[in-house]
């Protein structure tokens, strides 16, 4: 495994842990050149989940590309790293659940949506600002006075 701060390819393993379901191992690292720690994950390699876009053409799942949005909407926000990771798990999961392990990417949104607004208010409405495409400063306004106005176990995704 190479060193993602010195590029070094020697390392030693600190801590192993796998997931409850067995799928995953999460190894701790520290490179032997710059004793700097990391993290790997180990998956079992697959047949890949596919993701049905809205034009519906159909692309690789990317659990990178569902992180980076969630680490974009929760930025300066105080929600662990680890607890974006478990979600992005189980969108994940989901997808490999599906009939054909398809999944629309609407689904995934919709998940993430409801998941953001029990985590964290502020990550959802930047989020929803991305995902829902508001058009103009009233279409946002009216999101924010719904949120107000609603009690979580009532929100309508």
């Amino acid at each position: 495994m190479r060193c993602p701060f010195c590029d070094h390819d020697h390392d030693k393993v600190l801590d192993s842990r796998e997931r409850k379901d067995g799928s995953i191992v999460r190894r701790r690292r520290q490179c032997l050149s710059c004793m700097k720690r990391f993290t790997t994950y180990e998956r079992i390699e697959d047949i890949p989940a596919m993701v049905i876009k809205k034009d519906n053409s159909r692309v690789p799942f990317d659990r990178h590309k569902i992180l980076d949005g969630l680490l974009k909407a929760c930025s300066k926000r105080p929600i662990s790293t680890i607890t974006l990771e478990e979600l992005v798990d189980e969108i994940e999961q989901a997808a490999y659940e599906r009939p054909g392990r398809e999944i629309s990417s609407t689904d995934i949104g919709e998940h993430v949506i409801r998941k953001l607004y029990e985590l964290d208010e502020v990550a959802y409405v930047r989020f929803a600002s991305v995902y829902r495409q508001f058009k103009d400063i009233n279409q946002f306004m009216d999101e924010l006075k719904e949120l107000l106005n609603q009690k979580p176990a009532e929100i309508q995704i």
